[in-house]
């Protein structure tokens, strides 16, 4: 049976030549293709990376994540358009775990960035709905390296709420960045320690008018938490500093403190290291996503899994047992090609 192709495909040096010379059509449209899971596009996509990957590495990858409220798409706009003035390109590219049961984009709070939606410098990207985590961060992976490619010198990640979503972006960032609010309760609730422990930065949104003093008591709260915390591999000590984006106070304070955080980190050498560890990191992953996804296509298993299900709910096989024996059968169609 010969295998679907997608229609109005090109060869790749078009998508190559198109991203090099920094044609967001043909960017979009390349990002598209690694984002499909058709087999043909897995093959294009590898073959655009491939080719475009010396032209990569050169931005500043910025993790940034929230509690819900928080702020995120105001904070991005103000950032992004603080980048802008400044010189840089910026491009925004979105995790959202939760579309992987709606398969919906998250583009809808992005019609709040107005005006960096309409700058020639910013580039905004949610990722596509994915089977697991691991793949929705791989695609976003591969999406950055593309973004790098077409001269977009800061990279931005968004993650959609608090949870699972933090350690893939954490996964492929030099900067972590966590947004919080102050005056809704106790600001240490409802936060995991792990993300926490991932922060670079802890910035205490909306800190404007009658919110002011209660930023700087949860500043004080957060820098004494993090005291807590053990040191860090990178040689820096998470700040914490407050900023309100509708007034435009404090964001030129935070992209003070991730140049210094830079700076001490391309000195030491953790940097780099760093990047080389999400590297291999991304390496491994994308085997086991695309050993998972080889097994559940294999036609043999979809036939075989329904009938285990059966008899794993009457009793007439453990969990473990149903397992080793469907893996065994997978080796053997696998010995039969």
């Amino acid at each position: 049976m010969k295998a679907f192709k997608a229609k109005n495909r090109h060869d790749a040096s078009y998508y190559i030549d198109g991203i090099l010379n920094q044609d967001r059509v043909k960017l979009s449209q390349a990002i598209t293709i690694t984002e499909s899971h058709l087999e043909s596009d897995k093959q294009l996509a590898s073959q655009i990376l491939q080719h475009v990957l010396p032209h990569t590495g050169n931005s500043l990858r910025i993790g940034i994540t929230g509690v819900p409220g928080v702020g995120k798409s105001t904070f991005i706009e103000a950032f992004g358009m603080h980048l802008i003035s400044l010189g840089f390109k910026v491009a925004i590219l979105s995790i959202d775990p939760s579309s992987q049961r709606s398969k919906g984009s998250i583009l809808g709070d992005k019609t709040r960035m107005e005006e960096l939606s309409h700058s020639n410098h910013a580039y905004i990207r949610p990722s596509a709905s994915g089977d697991t985590l691991g793949g929705v961060a791989n695609t976003t992976a591969e999406s950055m390296l593309l973004c790098e490619a077409a001269g977009y010198t800061i990279i931005l990640i968004e993650t959609v709420g608090v949870g699972q979503s933090e350690t893939a972006v954490h996964s492929m960032t030099d900067f972590f960045l966590l947004l919080m609010l102050a005056g809704a309760g106790d600001e240490l609730q409802g936060i995991k320690k792990g993300i926490m422990e991932m922060a670079d930065l802890i910035v205490i949104h909306k800190a404007d008018g009658d919110n002011i003093n209660h930023s700087k008591a949860a500043k004080s709260k957060y820098e004494n938490a993090l005291h807590l915390f053990a040191s860090n591999e990178s040689g820096w000590s998470p700040k914490v500093t407050t900023a309100s984006s509708t007034q435009n106070t404090g964001i030129d304070t935070i992209w003070e403190i991730i140049q210094n955080y830079q700076t001490l980190t391309v000195a030491n050498g953790y940097f780099q290291k760093h990047r080389n560890h999400q590297k291999i990191d991304w390496m491994y992953r994308t085997i086991e996503n695309e050993l998972k996804r080889l097994f559940y296509n294999n036609s043999a298993i979809k036939a075989r899994l329904p009938l285990l299900e059966e008899q794993i709910i009457a009793s007439e096989l453990s969990p473990v047992k149903a397992a080793l024996n469907i893996i065994g059968e997978y080796n053997k169609t696998k010995k039969n090609v």
